[in-house]
């Protein structure tokens, strides 16, 4: 008796996984396909990645220039103010 009630697990076991595993299939087969023309290639997305870093560090480079012309100019007039008395600022 009991074996018999393994053996209709594993059946319906069976049955259950190759309902689900025939779903999965019919899913994957009813995806929307685009062809190989109209996709961008990996070298495009590469391209346009490499661009927008390239972007980027133009972006940061202009930014750090403009902080270190700031910090200079800041750096020398902290300079010539310890040069000259402060007598001679008034």
């Amino acid at each position: 008796m009991a074996s018999s009630g393994y053996v209709q697990a594993v059946v319906l076991l069976l049955a259950l996984q190759l309902v689900c595993v025939g779903a999965a299939d019919a899913d994957h087969e009813t995806g929307t396909v685009i062809p190989a023309e109209s996709r961008p290639c990996v070298d495009c997305h590469a391209f346009e990645f490499m661009q927008r870093a390239l972007q980027d560090l133009k972006k940061t480079a202009f930014n750090l220039d403009a902080r270190t012309e700031t910090l200079v100019l800041r750096t020398e007039r902290r300079a010539l103010c310890d040069c000259m008395p402060t007598s001679s600022l008034r």
